[in-house]
């Protein structure tokens, strides 16, 4: 099984999103040396260099494999730590009742362009760690982002994060349905609020 993390060099991975009114039809992986977020509200390019970036978009609904081939579940959720780090996945298994797992990014042996495979066999004692947050079951994608000025920069619709440490390094946002997308960076951790999300995006 191959994918983005298999290029050579550790070289970045992004996807492009082609559509129709801002609609996303098609997304795919394509790979570069380095990764650009272009933030249109200051006509700016951030160069983010040899890294390997992971969206929930992307691995939302992937399958999860075991490394005796076994298939467990797909991937349903993404948890968050109340310090704004990705820790882990929330996997739905394959049961008449739909039974779900926390998953660490640590337990995961590698990222394939169809699926992913984990070092655990055993996955029934795994629970999500009290202090999470789901990006989906809490609602966090379609709530408002600010910036720490107070300004809004749109609907949260997808977060961007290192696949090793889970650390969260932008977010995609939109202003509504139609328009287009818009990859904000930042540096710092978010702070999640009850209706909006605060984000820092002014460091240099």
């Amino acid at each position: 099984m191959t994918g983005p993390s298999d290029t050579p060099n550790n070289l970045g991975c992004f996807f492009l999103c082609r559509g129709i009114n801002g609609m996303c039809n098609n997304r795919q992986w394509k790979t570069f040396q380095h990764i650009y977020f272009h933030d249109e509200r200051n006509n700016k390019n951030v160069r983010k260099g040899g890294m390997t970036l992971r969206t929930f978009s992307l691995l939302k609904g992937m399958p999860v494999f075991t490394l005796r081939g076994e298939r467990i579940g797909t991937v349903h959720d993404l948890t968050i730590s109340e310090s704004g780090q990705v820790t882990g996945m929330v996997i739905h298994q394959q049961a008449l009742f739909k039974r779900a797992f926390h998953l660490q990014l640590a337990d995961i042996s590698s990222y394939g362009q169809d699926g992913i495979v984990i070092k655990l066999n055993d996955t029934t004692t795994r629970k999500m760690p009290a202090d999470s947050i789901c990006l989906t079951k809490d609602e966090l994608l379609g709530r408002m982002l600010f910036s720490e000025m107070g300004e809004e920069l749109g609907l949260l619709q997808d977060v961007y994060f290192k696949e090793q440490m889970g650390t969260i390094i932008a977010y995609e946002t939109t202003d509504g349905f139609f328009s287009e997308s818009t990859v904000i960076q930042s540096k710092q951790p978010p702070t999640f609020g009850k209706d909006t999300i605060i984000v820092s995006v002014n460091e240099q």
